[in-house]
This record gives structure tokens, sequence and C-alpha cells, in this order.
């Protein structure tokens, strides 16, 4: 009997492996949870009230935090099964190390929309303790790699700044995405010295972010004229100069709100620093939104295939959206409601392509194969 039972065992069909590498699974997965995060987010505060706008929303925040739960969960098993891959990642590849700007913006942008959407859901109490925790750890997240990557740039990174293009621009962002994030939790928090702590540590977030892309923006620049994009497939990325200055005219409107019961006397100056800084901000939002558009346009017409780059396309158009709606809301002008709802649209249409084009790669076996 034992002789007839030893052939089936060695006949038994080994044990199925997943048909994805993790090991090639970096921090630029992230975006996809940013870009679904803010296409409902943008939802909860455009301007324009549209039957099913708000349950859409809904439906993009529930997305994106079960695409954060997945990522996260899949994240950590890349850095407890393949350390040298990560380390490859964030220590020897400054093309991938500026990518852990993404994670703590994802972080961020899904906690916001636990208050604004979530809230709906779950209810008020639990959305609220729900982003203070994913507040607090993407903030955080945010300051070690605002000041790691840069670190790591200076002292072992390989690069020049004749190459630089706006990938860079990742890591300082984030700290802007938790300056515009934070203030919602104000009201939430014990009047006065709780309030006020969190209203200045947003400010110095903003100050950090806004300074710092004020310092990289001309490299960044330099860069792009100087040795272009190399290849095809980072012309979406183009799209990533928006993202500081869409979210730094969202975060100065939502400190100004903020500032009116916790700051009363300094309120009126904010609000009207807001405006000015945001119909200025918003205007080169535009002009460069029109030269990224034709930039990527020209790349389509030259074959550029998809890569989860285009995932740049979505956040960034985002930023712009909220930027917009804040201003319409304290201004009253039309043309901003106008502005922010076309803005909209376009983030959709960008949603669209973006996760349409990674579920097929990972369906046909184009993203993350052995």
């Amino acid at each position: 009997m034992s002789t007839l039972a030893e052939p089936r065992l060695l006949t038994r069909p080994a044990a199925r492996r997943s048909r994805y590498d993790l090991a090639q699974l970096g921090p630029n997965w992230y975006a996809a949870v940013m870009g679904t995060a803010i296409l409902g987010n943008g939802a909860a505060v455009l301007p324009v009230r549209l039957p099913g706008l708000i349950g859409f929303g809904e439906v993009m925040w529930a997305l994106g935090l079960a695409a954060l739960l997945v990522l996260a969960s899949a994240r950590l098993v890349h850095l407890t099964r393949h350390r040298g891959a990560a380390r490859t990642q964030l220590l020897d590849t400054p093309a991938t190390a500026v990518f852990y700007g993404c994670p703590p913006m994802a972080v961020l942008a899904v906690g916001l929309g636990t208050v604004l959407l979530g809230s709906r859901v779950i209810g008020t109490g639990p959305a609220v303790a729900v982003d203070a925790v994913l507040w607090g750890v993407g903030t955080l997240y945010a300051l070690a790699v605002a000041g790691g990557i840069p670190y790591l740039m200076i002292t072992r990174h390989r690069l020049s700044a004749l190459e630089a293009n706006p990938t860079w621009l990742l890591p300082v962002v984030a700290p802007l995405v938790a300056s515009a994030c934070g203030p919602v939790l104000v009201p939430h928090l014990p009047s006065g010295a709780p309030q006020q702590a969190m209203l200045y540590a947003c400010c110095a977030l903003f100050g950090i972010g806004l300074l710092a892309t004020l310092v990289l923006l001309p490299v960044v620049f330099t860069g792009l004229l100087h040795s272009k994009l190399p290849t095809l497939v980072l012309t979406p990325s183009l799209f990533l100069v928006l993202g500081p200055l869409g979210q730094s005219v969202t975060a100065v409107h939502q400190l100004a709100d903020a500032a009116r019961p916790v700051l009363p006397a300094l309120a009126p100056v904010m609000l009207d620093l807001a405006e000015l800084y945001g119909v200025a901000v918003i205007g080169v939002a535009v002009l460069w939104l029109a030269v990224a558009l034709a930039a990527n346009l020209r790349a389509r017409r030259a074959g550029m295939p998809f890569a989860m780059t285009w995932w740049a396309y979505t956040f960034p158009i985002g930023t712009c959206v909220t930027g917009a709606s804040a201003l319409a809301r304290h201004t009253g002008f039309g043309g901003f409601t106008a502005l922010a709802a076309g803005l909209y649209l376009l983030l959709a249409l960008a949603w669209a392509l973006a996760a349409g084009g990674t579920a097929a790669g990972l369906a046909r076996g184009r993203l993350l194969a052995r």
C-alpha cells in the first residue's frame, strides 16, 4: 500500500505561486490611492451640486480606503520579503526614492475624505477619530520624507541638477497636503490651546512645503530646459508641477476658514491673503495646465504607452479642483465655479484613463509580472 501511495505524493501539484512579483512594487503605486481619494474629495467640495455627486464621492472614498489597505498590506510584504529591492529603491535609485512622497499624501487624502464623505457612512465621531490617526501618521511620514529624501539626494544619490524632472517635487509637496488636510480637525479639538496649536502646526507645514517647492521649482525647470524628459512615459510627470500650486491655494483657504473662531484678529487678513494668493497662483496653474496638456497630446501622437506615470494626471488636477472650489466659495465669483467644474470633469477623465490602464495592465500581466 505504501508503494502505491508514494507516486501520488510525488505527482501532487505544487502550490500555485502568485502571478505578481511584489519585489517590483514601489511607492509610486500609492499615486493610485491619491488619485482615487482626490476624485472623491473633489466631489465633496465642488461648488456645483448635482444629484448623485456626493454618493459618487462616497464610493470613491470607500474605493480609496480599500486600495490604501490593500496596497499597504502588499508593501508590508515587499518590505519584509524583498528587503534588498526595498533598500535599492530608497538608497540607490533616486528615480524611485522620490516617490516616497506618495505614501504620506495617500494617507492624508484618504483621511480627509473620511471626514468629508465617510462621516455620512460611519458617523462623525468615528470619522474624526480615523482622520486624526491618519493625519498624524501621514504628517509624521510627510516630514520624514521631506527631510529624508533631500538628505539622501545630497549625501548618497548620484544625480545631476541638469537632469532634474518634476518627480523631484513629490517629497516636498507632502507637508503642503498635510497643511491643507489638518484644518478640518480644528473644530473637533478642545477650544483654546489645542485648536491654536493645530492651526499653527498647519501654518508651519504650509511654510515648509511652500518654501521647499520654491527652492526646487527653478531646479526642475532648469533640468527640463537643459535635458528634456528622458523618456516619453515620463511626460505625464509634467502635471506634477500643478500639485504644489493647487495644494497651496487649497491650504491657505482652509487655514483662513479654521482661523475664524480660533484667531479672530488674524482671520480677516488671512482670508484676504488667501483670495489674493489663490487668484494669482490658480492663474499660473491654468497656464501650466495648458503646457502640460499640449506636451502630453504630443507624446500620445508619438506613441506614449501606458505606464503608472499616468496617475500623475490625477492628484495634481484634483488639487486645482479643490483650490478653485475654495476660491469660488470665498469670492462668490462664477468664473471660479465654472473653472472648478471643468477641472473636475478633466480629473474624472484622467482617473478613468489611469484606472483603466492599471486594471488592464494587471489583468494582462504587463504590470508586476514575474
